[in-house]
């Protein structure tokens, strides 16, 4: 338990989008717009795609509904291999990974696939865990398996690679952003929680397989909400605890969260209870098949230490109390905020036609993101936080913010042209 412990303090950072290589066109865009949006949306130099952005602001022809359009329908895809490739590589902050890809022999640029990411345990690669899901995934998913040394998941560095590996294929193939997953056995099933749970609204479900939370990091469960779980562990692990698992799903009952827990009795001649048993799959790959993301729910919980001030969905906290703060792997670092579990936490939900409830803890001010599938953007916007209305009026949809949020989010699905900022009052002196 020590060891775990030890491990699981450690977590991740803000969004790092890495752009290697973006799937340039096989064919001309149907417009003019259409190239000026997908070359800002792509472009790696931050200035240059600034410059991008106020040219296309300044066009008498953009306007919210079209840009919104062009985003989610005129994206073409160029023709890539296909079949495994082992060793593929990629820099993030300059620093080189590799990870192995599995793409079906019939992918087609015009048909959306689904996107399994599979995180490999300690002394593994990407490419032995590609080796054991290819076969059994089928023709309906792309799989990658990023490498990552010694299986360190719940690091800074491990969460940035995650999410550069994910957008450097989604930007490659047609992948469905309603349908990516996050897999991983043991120190891969640690980085999918603590991957999941922060960056919750990019994924359509997630599986960790042999794993578990530290206690400090359970409150981060409330960000699943809206993100299945099916959890896999052996009731005789020696290496990590079935009890790890158990906790995790009393937890998750507890907040009302459906999930599937599977706990199995087998054993391997190497490894004991501690791994992933192939009869297990077909039911997970079948679970797969079910999941749906909803990239627009009326209701959002979002739990954020002090390092992770990004955008939630249709959320992001901006400022706070003094709340715990974490390091790049929180090794060695336990301070009294961690041990406390002194966090951010916003509960929002659509509660009624163009009203906004709020519940805010350790929350000084936060963002509203919104569109026309949130709210009636025609209309007034009521936002009540604390039980106090905290902002009511007009909203006013805006290009230039639509297209922030795309290139900030690369997601074709969340889309958002109106952002809200809202302060919170400040408690008497």
């Amino acid at each position: 338990m020590r060891l775990i412990r030890f491990c699981l303090l450690a977590c991740c950072a803000a969004m790092v989008w890495v752009y290697p290589g973006h799937g340039a066109p096989d064919a001309p865009l149907h417009t003019e717009l259409a190239e000026e949006i997908f070359a800002y949306l792509d472009e790696p130099d931050a200035g240059l795609a600034e410059q991008g952005l106020q040219r296309i602001v300044r066009r008498a022809d953009t306007a919210v509904d079209e840009v919104r359009r062009i985003i989610q329908t005129e994206r073409s895809y160029s023709a890539e291999r296909v079949g495994t490739m082992p060793d593929e590589s990629i820099l993030v902050r300059d620093r080189p990974y590799h990870y192995a890809l599995s793409v079906p022999a019939a992918y087609q640029s015009a048909k959306a696939y689904g996107l399994v990411v599979c995180l490999h345990g300690a002394g593994f690669t990407g490419q032995a865990y590609l080796d054991r899901w290819q076969s059994r995934l089928g023709d309906e998913y792309v799989l990658v398996c990023p490498t990552y040394p010694a299986g360190a998941w719940f690091t800074r560095a491990a969460e940035e690679l995650v999410l550069a590996v994910i957008h450097r294929i989604q930007s490659r193939y047609h992948i469905d952003p309603d349908r990516v997953f996050l897999t991983g056995m043991s120190n891969g099933g640690i980085g999918t929680w603590l991957i999941g749970m922060h960056h919750a609204p990019l994924f359509a479900g997630l599986a960790p397989m042999a794993s578990g939370l530290d206690d400090v990091l359970m409150p981060f469960l409330a960000n699943l909400r809206n993100t299945p779980v099916y959890m896999i562990h052996g009731a005789k692990d020696q290496v990590m605890p079935v009890d790890l698992s158990r906790s995790i799903s009393r937890e998750l009952a507890a907040l009302g969260y459906p999930h599937t827990y599977r706990e199995h009795d087998r054993e391997h001649p190497m490894a004991g209870g501690h791994y992933f048993p192939r009869e297990e799959l077909p039911d997970l790959v079948r679970w797969f098949h079910r999941q749906r993301r909803d990239p627009m729910p009326a209701r959002l919980t979002l739990v954020r230490e002090a390092s992770r001030f990004y955008p939630f969905g249709w959320l992001r906290i901006d400022a706070t109390d003094s709340i715990a703060a974490f390091s790049d792997d929180l090794i060695n670092k336990r301070d009294d905020h961690i041990k406390g579990r002194d966090y951010a936490k916003l509960d929002a939900m659509i509660a009624a036609a163009n009203r906004i409830e709020v519940t805010a803890e350790r929350v000084r001010r936060y963002s509203l993101f919104l569109n026309d599938e949130l709210i009636d953007v025609t209309k007034p916007v009521t936002v009540v936080t604390n039980g106090e209305v905290s902002f009511e009026g007009p909203v006013t949809p805006s290009v230039e913010t639509m297209l922030r949020q795309a290139r900030l989010r690369q997601d074709s699905r969340q889309l958002f042209s109106v952002h809200l900022t809202i302060s919170m009052r400040k408690p008497p002196a």
